[in-house]
C-alpha cells in the first residue's frame, strides 16, 4: 500500500533542479475558523518556516476522512497526522474511552496536568501499540445544548434523544433515561434541523463552529463546573515520525511545542466565548449547579466508571492514575 510521506529531498532532476520537501498529510473534521484547525495550522506554519524540506498539507472539515474513520489509516500509515478526539477510537483501544469520562477532568489547568502524567503515559503507550504518537495535547471543555428545553440536572434529559460524543457519556445519559443517537459532532446541526435529535454534548468549540446556536433554545456552557472534558491531541504515525531527519524531528516537536501552549490557552477562552454568541443568538443560557453536577457525577459512577473497570483490561489501574492527579 502507498504510503502518503514522499521522501524526495534526496531525488534532484538530471537538470540539475531544485530537490522537493516530503508532504505530510494532516486530516481533521472541523472548519477552518475551529481552534483545532489553528492548532494544525500553527504546526503545518511554523515548520514551513522552519526550513527544513518538510511540507504540512492540511485537510480540513472532513475532506479527506471522514470524522470517526481517521485513527484506522493513521496508525496504517494511510495518514501522517490527525487532530482528533481520542475516545473515537475507543473501539479499537477500549482504554481511550477514559477521554471522555463525565467529571474525571475538574479545569483546563488540571487537564493540562493530566496530559504530563503517568496516566498519559500509559494511553501513550496504548497508542504506540497501534504505531500512533502524540505531537500536541489538548482538552476541551464543553456543555449541553437542548432543542426546546435547558438541560441542567439528569432529570431533564429524560425520554430525550440525545448525542453524546463517546461511550462513557452514552452510559451515563441512558442511566439519566436519554435515549442516544451516535454521529460526530459534525453532523448534530443537521439532525438537531431534521429533528432527529432532541440535545447533545459536545465542546464548546465545536458548539460554535458548528452554529449549533441556529437550532436550540437553550446552552448550559462549560463554567466553573464542567462536566464535559474531552482529549483532541494532534496525533502523527510514529513511523513517519521515525522516519524523518533530526532536524525534521526537532522542527516538529518545537511547533509542537508552541501549538500545544496556544491550545491550552484558547481552550479556556473558548467557553466565554461560546456563552456571548449564543447568548447575542437568542439562545438561553443555563448553569449548572454543584448540586446537579453531584447528581450526573452518581449517576456517572453507577454506570460509565463501572462500566469502564468490568470492560477494560487493567481498567481500575488506569482509572486510578487519572483520578490521582490532583
Amino acid at each position: 500500500m502507498k504510503h502518503f510521506l514522499k521522501t524526495t529531498a534526496l531525488s534532484l532532476l538530471l537538470t540539475g533542479g531544485v530537490a522537493h520537501a516530503e508532504e505530510l498529510r494532516l486530516s481533521h473534521q472541523w472548519s477552518t475558523s475551529d481552534v483545532r484547525h489553528e492548532v494544525a495550522q500553527i504546526v503545518a506554519d511554523e515548520v514551513a518556516a522552519a526550513g527544513v524540506d518538510l511540507e504540512i498539507t492540511i485537510f480540513p472539515s472532513k475532506s479527506l476522512f471522514k470524522p470517526r474513520e481517521q485513527y484506522r489509516p493513521l496508525s496504517r500509515g494511510q495518514l501522517d497526522m490527525t487532530v482528533f478526539p481520542l475516545s473515537y477510537a475507543g473501539g479499537q483501544q477500549p482504554s481511550f474511552n477514559l477521554t471522555l469520562m463525565p467529571g474525571l477532568v475538574k479545569n483546563h489547568d488540571h487537564a493540562a496536568r493530566l496530559s504530563q502524567s503517568p496516566f498519559m503515559e500509559a494511553l501513550e503507550a496504548k497508542m504506540a501499540e497501534d504505531d500512533v504518537m502524540v505531537l500536541v495535547h489538548g482538552y476541551l471543555a464543553g456543555g449541553f445544548v437542548g432543542k426546546d428545553t435547558c438541560i441542567t440536572h439528569p432529570d431533564d434529559v429524560v425520554g430525550l434523544q440525545t448525542r453524546a460524543a463517546g461511550k462513557s457519556f452514552e452510559q451515563m445519559l441512558v442511566g439519566a433515561g436519554a435515549s442516544i443517537t451516535s454521529m460526530a459532532s459534525s453532523e448534530i446541526y443537521s439532525a438537531m434541523q431534521t429533528g432527529v435529535l432532541d440535545a447533545a454534548n459536545t465542546s464548546s468549540s465545536s458548539f460554535v463552529s458548528y452554529r449549533i446556536f441556529e437550532q436550540v433554545k437553550c446552552y448550559t456552557p462549560a463554567a466553573d463546573i464542567a462536566l464535559w472534558f474531552l482529549y483532541q491531541p494532534l496525533l502523527m504515525n510514529k513511523s513517519t515520525f521515525e522516519a524523518l531527519s533530526s532536524q525534521q524531528q526537532a522542527a516538529l516537536l518545537a511547533a509542537a511545542e508552541k501549538a500545544e501552549a496556544h491550545y491550552l490557552e484558547q481552550a479556556k477562552l473558548q467557553d466565554a466565548k461560546s456563552v456571548d454568541i449564543f447568548r447575542e443568538a437568542g439562545v438561553e443560557i443555563a448553569e449548572m449547579t454543584a448540586e446537579d453536577f453531584a447528581a450526573w457525577q452518581a449517576i456517572a459512577n453507577e454506570t460509565s466508571y463501572a462500566a469502564f473497570v468490568a470492560d477494560v483490561p487493567g481498567g481500575q489501574e488506569l482509572l486510578d492514575l487519572a483520578l490521582a492527579v490532583e
